[in-house]
């Protein structure tokens, strides 16, 4: 089932899912259309993660539910902080821990927790949905949810292997660690870049 607008949409699989389900969604930027929508189909709760000041100013500026439960620090491989650079346009919302291209914005220190370390001070023992648009920093993120052994049943990722600083490389063997830890790809968007996959 996809949800959301046309540049923030992802794929679930909505067998399973209901009103006791936990969502985190890592990466929201200004446009929560798939988070807003899996609440009103399933009535989920909805942990929303995204440090960048463009991000947390936007999601301050809505009337949200009581179901989307907003946090303004990010997801990492260690508990601490991360210098994010700002987008080459400055028309977009979306920071990075790469830097790309010739950009005049100051970047910005900001928190970033290990998946294993929120669930712990959130009091979560699993997750329903993982959502990670993340710019690049997937790839840690991923081996640091496969080393901790965080209980996931779906996970949806974009990939950014696009961009030369990362190369479809990293994304092959990033596939490869998840499918043999048990994780199967059951959708990839047309543009090959966003990624579900359900726990086995």
């Amino acid at each position: 089932m996809s949800l959301g607008n046309d540049n923030a949409n992802w794929c679930v699989c909505p067998n399973g899912l209901s009103e006791g389900s936990l969502v985190y969604s890592f990466g929201v930027g200004t446009d929560i259309s798939f988070d807003l929508e899996l609440i009103r189909r399933f009535g989920t709760t909805v942990h929303a993660f995204d440090p960048t000041p463009r991000s947390i100013a936007w999601v301050q500026s809505q009337e949200l539910p009581e179901s989307f439960v907003f946090h303004d620090y990010g997801v990492g491989s260690h508990d601490g902080s991360v210098l994010f650079h700002p987008p080459e346009n400055s028309n977009f919302v979306s920071y990075s821990v790469f830097t790309r291209g010739t950009v005049t914005a100051s970047a910005v220190e900001a928190p970033v927790n290990r998946l294993d370390t929120i669930m712990k001070k959130l009091g979560h023992s699993k997750i329903d949905v993982l959502k990670m648009d993340i710019e690049g920093a997937e790839y840690e993120v991923l081996s640091d949810l496969l080393v901790s052994g965080v209980r996931v049943r779906q996970l949806l990722v974009e990939f950014h292997h696009r961009w030369k600083e990362v190369g479809l490389d990293r994304t092959r063997s990033a596939i490869q660690d998840l499918n043999r830890a048990g994780f199967r790809i059951f959708h990839v968007s047309a543009a090959g870049e966003e990624y579900s996959f359900l726990k086995i």
